[in-house]
């Protein structure tokens, strides 16, 4: 008896964190972990991280992002100019072959603005994400309070 107790204690206390990995595959790309950061409920826009990785032999190109959590979703990245960090759009993300492209704090990122609401940790929203050759890929971002300890800050690196 004691021995079923504790298993299902068990089962109990890992279930949040497999509930908090997902990952999604179309053609040769992966896309691990969409997530969002929570917002103070007044906070005019939010930003959406991810990792995308091209297992294939050629390159693909993240072209666009929607979602109806928000009014428009736009692609951006962080630069360091002449001293000064500025975010700014850009029309599209390459995912050279055999790269993982992070898109996290301080790098590339989605920025949603006219949000109706802000969502709160635990929540989750859809958001498709629109490549060149992948065509449409529809994942759900889950709303955190913290960044995943997992994410790092880098832009791209080479897998084998």
């Amino acid at each position: 008896m004691k021995l079923t107790k504790a298993l299902a204690l068990a089962a109990l206390l890992s279930t949040p964190l497999v509930a908090v990995a997902h990952e999604y595959d179309s053609g040769n790309l992966h896309i691990d972990h969409p997530w969002s950061r929570e917002m103070p409920p007044t906070a005019p826009t939010a930003a959406v991280y991810f990792v995308v990785q091209n297992q294939g032999d050629s390159a693909d190109r993240l072209l666009r992002v929607d979602t109806p959590a928000a009014g428009k979703a736009e692609l951006h990245e962080h630069l360091h100019q002449n001293g000064v960090m500025k975010m700014q759009q850009v029309a599209s993300v390459e995912i050279a072959a055999k790269t993982a492209v992070a898109f996290a704090p301080m790098g590339y990122h989605v920025m949603l603005f006219s949000l109706p609401k802000q969502l709160k940790d635990g929540e989750r929203f859809p958001l498709t994400l629109h490549f060149e050759h992948a065509g449409a890929v529809q994942v759900e971002v889950a709303v955190q309070k913290d960044a995943p300890a997992a994410h790092g800050e880098h832009q791209q690196q080479h897998i084998q």
